[in-house]
């Protein structure tokens, strides 16, 4: 594959990067050893501006091109998540229980890879901001950056993300013109009733029914109250109730989350669960509450700039497609493209254990491919000599 020669010179570099970084794993915002690694690394390549402290422990670092011109934005996510890791690998996660099951390890790597490149060559116009961001997976960290104001602050134009893809080929880029990850809700119902002995349950008011019902009820928005062809995926992930076999618990505990596209469908979702659940609770004889929290928008790339995203893919691999599909999962990039055009893309690491599963672990075969994709946006996206 015709990566840039001098990424693949330093490729040992960018894998060791990486294990560092799989074996310190941190959680949302508390990156703090993370964020002091890939500072000591970006000071070490000279870029000429490094900001960090946004979103509590991002970071944005400015590399100037030649000549003037405008800024384009390359994002890369730091965060882990809370999973006690079974990879088998020589450089384990050193926390307990947390792990880079997603590869933002890997990204960060890459960034950093394309960081050390761009700095030595700066074949571009106009300037690169680097942002590596805190939280992807819980708090929304893309969306914090963009409320401090780093769109503005470094006055990016434009702005460009990946994610690893297990069981897609090595090499291989793929994106869609305009909606590719769904809005995720979360939604938690809390029942109170009153307990007691359950050898006299008439002297109780139940909220096992009342929660039971109201799973039920939930189901059917799917299938009743929403048109069958425009995405909408609702799952009740957690019921807790009770603690022995002879007692009538108080309380009972539902949650789960909400994936969508439409705003309108949001709309239609949040308003049928209140009237479930308050419709529910009184004939249950019970009290509830519903707090329906709207998390990530939806990811929906600029076609021009999907199309720009594959065109930099092919220059790097040749194995890169642009086609619309949508998948339920979501991605805080969302509030990055709501900000400013850009796009989104997945590559291909090959044929491993799936995102957020305890076997995981990021192809660092793949890490060249990813750096030399990020440069071939800039020097493509802003060439010297225009």
């Amino acid at each position: 594959m015709p990566v840039i020669n001098r990424i693949a010179g330093f490729a040992d570099e960018m894998k060791a990067w990486r294990q560092h970084l799989h074996a310190h794993p941190e959680l949302t915002f508390e990156l703090h050893e993370t964020a002091a690694f890939v500072q000591e690394r970006l000071a070490e390549f000279g870029v000429d501006e490094v900001h960090p402290g946004i979103a509590k422990t991002g970071i944005v670092a400015i590399i100037e091109g030649r000549e003037p011109g405008p800024t384009i934005g390359l994002r890369a996510d730091m965060d882990a998540l809370p999973i006690t890791e079974t990879s088998g690998v020589d450089y384990p996660s050193q926390n307990a229980g947390v792990m880079h099951a997603c590869g933002h390890d890997g990204h960060t790597a890459m960034l950093l890879g394309a960081a050390k490149y761009l700095a030595e060559t700066r074949n571009f116009a106009g300037r690169v901001a680097l942002i590596f961001q805190p939280a992807e997976e819980d708090g929304g960290g893309a969306g914090v950056m963009v409320e401090e104001g780093i769109m503005d602050r470094f006055e990016i134009a434009q702005v460009y993300g990946l994610h690893n893809t297990p069981g897609m080929p090595v090499g291989h880029f793929l994106t869609s013109p305009g909606p590719m990850l769904a809005a995720v809700d979360t939604f938690h119902v809390h029942v109170k009733g009153e307990g007691g002995h359950a050898a006299n349950p008439q002297e109780t008011r139940d909220p096992i029914p009342a929660a039971v019902a109201t799973i039920q009820a939930i189901q059917t928005i799917s299938s009743r109250n929403h048109y069958a062809l425009d995405d909408l995926v609702i799952s009740v992930t957690q019921i807790h109730a009770g603690s022995a076999e002879n007692i009538v618990p108080e309380t009972a505990y539902i949650n789960g989350t909400v994936r969508t596209y439409d705003p309108a469908v949001q709309d239609m979702v949040e308003k049928r669960m209140k009237e479930i659940v308050a419709g529910t609770a009184a004939a249950f004889n019970v009290e509830a509450e519903l707090i329906y929290e709207r998390w990530y928008p939806a990811t929906i790339n600029h076609a021009d700039k999907a199309a720009f995203a594959v065109e930099a893919a092919r220059a790097v691999t040749g194995e890169a497609q642009i086609e619309d599909f949508r998948e339920m999962g979501a991605e805080d990039f969302s509030f990055l493209l709501q900000a400013r055009p850009g796009a989104f893309i997945f590559m291909g690491q090959g044929d491993t254990a799936g995102l957020h599963q305890p076997d995981y672990d990021f192809n660092d075969e793949v890490a060249p491919i990813g750096a030399s994709y990020f440069v071939k946006l800039v020097e493509m996206a802003q060439p010297l000599g225009t």
